[in-house]
Parts: structure tokens; C-alpha cells; sequence
């Protein structure tokens, strides 16, 4: 198991993808934690909206430890997805299929004690600020439908403390610390750990 940590609009994607391109798609299986908020099915339209999306609480945290324990066990899942236009969870699901590498992606995935027991590898994506929130104003404007003034709203009432209070202590369970977002020299050194780590598993 692998997990790769950082703020909003960090890379973490970035990484994520590069690891898959060295090991092959085929021999991994991601869960987004992106995926995991809360369904908000009971709240209003406008309640939804207020939901602090940047806290551990916003995480349907049992679900996804339900999954990652039957993607452990060889096990499909069904993982959900969520709608970021109407800050609720989609019906449909996607089917993922156990591999021998999980990925478990996402603002907190390192942030769970257990869940950090499980990883052979952490990783925390570290970005400057100013480069987090270029990044994520783009993101929500193109393909969140969100206006410029609502995403600077939420990233200085709650984005921006929630990274300070919670995301960035993370930091301290890395195993390795991505300076500068997803820049070559560094995930080279990743993917070969990664590599390095799925031979062992195939020895064993």
C-alpha cells in the first residue's frame, strides 16, 4: 500500500499517475479520497454548499477503510464517486478490482493511524501555497462550475486554515517528502521503490 498526501491542487494526481505509468495500471488499484466525502443526500442544496470539505470529518472514513481492507483481501469493490457540482455523492459507482499495489490518494491519506500502518510507502506532495491555489482556482472553475469569487471564499475561510491545521502536520509520517511538487528527479526515485517493492512481493 502506498499513500500519497499533500494540500489542494499539490500534484498529488500528478504523482499518481507517474507511479502507474512505471509499475503499469494493471498492477495497482487507486482509491480516491476525493470519492469519500460524505453523502449528502439529507441536506439541502445550500446546507451542502457550507459543508467544510477540507476537515477529516467531511470523509466517509469507515467506508473507505471497509475497502481498502477488501482490496487487501483480494476482494472488488464498488467505490463511490462524488459529484463536486452538487456537493453530493453520484449513484454511480466504479468497479475496482484488488491488485497487488493500492494507492490511497488523497488531502488526508495519511492522516488515520491505521490506515498509515498499512503502507509500505508515504508520500507527502509539498507545493508552495500560491502554486496550490492557482492550481485549484483553475481546477474548480473548468470543471467544477464554481466562480472565481466563491473559490477564493472557501480557500481563505477553510482551505487555508484546514491545510495548516491538519494537512500539513501529516507531513511528519512521510516516509518521503516530494519538494516542489511532482518534479522528475524525485518520483524517479519513488517509482524505482515502487518497482523495488513489487519484486519483493513477487519473491515472497
Amino acid at each position: 500500500m502506498i499513500g500519497v498526501a499533500g494540500g489542494s491542487g499539490s500534484g498529488k494526481s500528478t504523482v499518481t499517475r507517474q507511479v502507474l505509468a512505471s509499475i503499469g495500471p494493471e498492477m495497482a488499484s487507486v482509491v480516491f479520497q476525493d470519492d469519500y466525502y460524505c453523502d449528502q443526500t439529507h441536506l439541502s442544496a445550500d446546507e451542502r454548499r457550507k459543508t467544510n470539505y477540507d476537515h477529516p470529518q467531511a470523509f466517509d472514513w469507515p467506508l473507505m477503510m471497509q475497502h481498502v481492507q477488501a482490496l487487501r483481501h483480494g476482494e472488488s469493490i464498488e467505490m463511490p464517486t462524488y459529484d463536486f457540482a452538487l456537493h453530493n455523492r453520484a449513484s454511480k459507482t466504479i468497479h475496482l478490482k484488488a491488485a497487488p499495489v493500492i494507492v490511497i490518494e488523497g488531502l488526508f491519506a495519511l492522516f488515520d493511524a491505521e490506515l498509515r500502518k498499512m503502507m509500505s510507502l508515504k508520500i507527502f506532495v509539498d507545493t508552495a501555497a500560491d502554486v496550490r491555489f492557482i492550481r485549484r482556482l483553475q481546477r474548480d472553475i473548468a470543471e467544477r462550475g464554481r466562480s472565481t469569487e466563491s473559490v477564493i471564499n472557501q480557500y481563505l475561510e477553510t482551505v487555508r486554515p484546514m491545510h495548516k491545521q491538519f494537512i500539513e502536520p501529516t507531513k511528519r509520517h512521510a516516509d518521503v517528502i516530494l519538494p516542489h511538487g511532482a518534479n522528475g528527479p524525485a518520483v524517479d526515485i519513488i517509482t524505482t521503490k515502487v518497482v523495488t517493492l513489487i519484486r519483493d512481493l513477487e519473491r515472497a
